[in-house]
């Protein structure tokens, strides 16, 4: 799992989302001394080394801080500074003693390989793209058929429900629109993590499907109430009773109407599905940063993660247009 900051992965530590975190000493260290219970294992997986890049022009300056540095090292001052903020561990005083004696190997001493080339690089994490575009279509996909169940829920029972019931899912949607996905998928994954321990996906399905629900539910509440008045009427004189009145005659002209805005959400939920990344759902959106986190670059994973967006979201705006230009004819006709 890929996180976005170093405090959410020692939380799913102690959630038992995952089994390890593999982060900086520094960080570990003090993630220990604020939560209980962790244990840092002693031997490094590697170590590490800050620097700092100067220009080619600033030599002079670069031997002023390196000498600085080593002046600070032989002093105590350095170890005494790394103390006073607790950053100081034992790997470092070996580190301190091998520049001082001039044995600390360069950068440049170090034999490396050709860099990747971009176009080599692409092709490499195109399959990985490719596996994320299916991740984020699979997410959306059963999210929508979710927010749909339970809009027509919310649509029907704010239609005919009760005083009070009606009074209920006004408050949800309400609360639900009014408030940001964002946040209501953080409160599902980690604020319910003491009570249930929900995997990534499907907090994410959850969390994009219980928001769409709210907005689908008035799609829905406003083409049950755009059905003529007359034809409920005349079913009621017939004896219909309200269930078959809505499933005979209501529900379907209603369905009719809230089809082609039904597929306008279903692309906008496309493209928010990349709000989800934050719950380490290796979606489209997330495996794009990564890319260009590795590459240094994000024209071309942007470019690439745009296309693929497009490609999966063009053909249902052409769908809910061909669908809105039917109707209208049928209408007029």
């Amino acid at each position: 799992m890929s996180y976005d900051d170093d405090v959410h992965p020692y939380s799913d530590v102690v959630n038992g989302r995952v089994d390890a975190v593999l982060l900086d000493h520094v960080l570990a260290e003090r993630t220990m001394r604020r939560i209980s219970g962790l244990y840092t294992q002693s031997e490094p997986v590697a170590v590490g080394h800050y620097i700092g890049v100067l220009a080619p022009a600033n030599t002079a300056l670069r031997d002023r801080i390196n000498e600085a540095l080593r002046a600070a090292m032989r002093d105590g001052r350095l170890e005494a500074i790394f103390r006073k903020w607790n950053v100081w561990n034992d790997a470092q005083s070996g580190f301190f003693a091998r520049v001082l004696a001039g044995t600390e190997v360069k950068s440049t001493d170090v034999p490396g390989t050709a860099p990747e080339s971009i176009w080599g690089m692409t092709r490499r994490y195109l399959p990985s793209f490719l596996t994320a575009s299916v991740v984020t279509l699979v997410l959306s996909c059963l999210s929508m058929a979710l927010a749909i169940g339970v809009g027509v829920l919310l649509a029907v029972g704010r239609v005919y429900g009760r005083r009070w019931l009606r009074a209920a899912i006004i408050f949800y949607v309400e609360v639900i629109r009014g408030t940001p996905v964002l946040l209501q998928l953080f409160i599902i994954y980690y604020g319910f993590a003491e009570i249930v321990r929900l995997p990534a996906f499907v907090a994410a399905l959850l969390g994009l499907g219980l928001n769409y629900a709210a907005y689908e539910s008035e799609i829905y509440r406003s083409a049950l109430e755009a059905v003529p008045r007359g034809q409920l009427e005349a079913a009621r004189v017939l004896g219909f009773t309200d269930g078959q009145t809505l499933r005979l005659i209501r529900g379907p002209q209603a369905f009719r109407l809230a089809l082609a805005p039904m597929t306008n959400d279903f692309v906008a939920m496309l493209k928010d599905s990349s709000l989800v990344s934050v719950l380490t759902v290796m979606e489209l959106t997330k495996q794009t940063q990564i890319f260009a986190t590795n590459l240094g670059s994000w024209v071309i994973p942007g470019a690439l993660c745009a296309t693929l967006y497009l490609a999966m979201s063009l053909p249902l705006s052409q769908l809910a247009r061909r669908l809105e230009a039917r109707w209208k004819a049928a209408t007029a006709s």
